[in-house]
């Protein structure tokens, strides 16, 4: 999956109804602004593994580890209350973006109204504790899993813009090296103003 393919899966998620923690293992207005690679320790609720992969795999309450994460902000936490029953506004996804023997967590926490990414979480387990080892709250942005690495989607606005229509995103690469997230490359994708159009790659200088 390519940086902008990926982007398109991100925006659509933006636009789409708010989700339930639970994606699975994939590939793939104005806020507050933080980016920070490594964050402290989190005990995380107790895991149940996968019956197609119990060595690897560990569900987690991604709700639960968020609210007991003193690295997630106050403005987050008023996010992680249900849009509708008990559905939370979030979506999880699992895989190995780290080496660890126990799949990575990405968590992306949205918008009950509007989907609107305000923060992206990795935790990696550490001897059965996940680990926040990732955070970004500069919303509107959306994390995945993209062959292996962490791919970040920020959408950003110009003047005049309107809060439902940005002019488009910046997609940044994350690779895992010497214990940290390193940013790669990133790529400027700028939005048609025509309906129906594909954001236009640009290299981001």
């Amino acid at each position: 999956m390519t940086a902008a393919v990926a982007s398109v899966t991100a925006l659509a998620l933006f636009a789409g109804a708010c989700g339930t923690g639970g994606l699975g293992a994939r590939d793939e207005g104005p806020a507050h602004a933080s980016a920070v690679a490594g964050a402290g320790a989190v005990a995380s609720p107790s895991p149940s593994p996968s019956p197609s992969d119990p060595d690897k795999y560990r569900k987690v309450d991604a709700v639960q580890l968020l609210k007991h994460d003193p690295a997630v902000s106050a403005t987050v936490k008023r996010e992680l209350k249900p849009c509708s029953g008990n559905e939370y506004p979030v979506d999880v996804s699992y895989g190995d973006l780290t080496g660890s023997p126990v799949d990575d967590v990405v968590i992306n926490v949205l918008t009950c109204a509007d989907a609107v990414g305000v923060g992206s979480y990795v935790y990696r387990d550490d001897s059965g504790t996940f680990k926040n080892v990732f955070r970004t709250e500069e919303s509107p942005v959306y994390a995945e899993i993209d062959q292996g690495r962490l791919s970040v989607t920020r959408q950003y606005y110009e003047k005049g813009d309107p809060i439902s229509s940005p002019s488009g995103e910046i997609v940044t690469p994350y690779s895992w090296r010497t214990g940290r997230f390193t940013p790669g490359k990133s790529v400027r994708n700028e939005y048609s103003k025509s309906a129906g159009q594909v954001p236009t790659p640009v290299p981001d200088s």
